[in-house]
């Protein structure tokens, strides 16, 4: 497996997709009992390549990636040819996941308590792992909208 067997609600939500999936194997639902009950192995890779085809469907589309924490935000507009990375930090305590810190800072982006940094990476041979591996590590998929109000203001 590539990237992630996608949850039990995510399972539910692509059941008709799943469904496709197995029809596309000529896997009936009676031949898809019988391998969950007799096969368990089998029915797991299933279950496996499907996931690795939704999360490949779904990060060839990802063009931005937030990643908000108390006192940073790590926003990625991700291009063809690379990550383009806008990074806010905070000197004070003040808190970003919540609803009063994120507030703060939209009233006091000039702020010398708010540092703004840019970055540009390259990807590696894997472009989708890369973007996968933000995911993992507490990135969500967004429409950009946060990015590029900050990329107009600061550049």
């Amino acid at each position: 497996m590539k990237y992630a067997r996608l949850t039990k609600e995510q399972f539910e939500e692509l059941h008709q997709e799943f469904i496709n999936f197995l029809a596309t194997q000529s896997i009936t639902a009676d031949e898809w009992t019988d391998i969950k009950t007799n096969k368990p192995e089998v029915a797991e890779q299933e279950l496996d390549v499907f996931s690795d085809l939704v999360w490949e469907g779904v990060l060839k589309k990802v063009i931005y990636i937030e990643h908000i924490s108390p006192q940073q935000m790590h926003l990625f507009h991700l291009k063809e040819e690379h990550m383009h990375l806008i990074a806010v930090k905070l000197k004070n305590p003040i808190d970003l996941t919540t609803k009063d810190g994120f507030n703060w800072l939209r009233e006091n982006l000039m702020d010398d308590d708010v540092e703004f940094l840019q970055a540009k990476k390259e990807y590696s041979d894997d472009k989708n792992a890369d973007k996968f591996q933000l995911i993992q590590q507490g990135g969500v998929i967004t429409k950009g909208e946060l990015f590029q109000y900050l990329d107009k203001l600061i550049n």
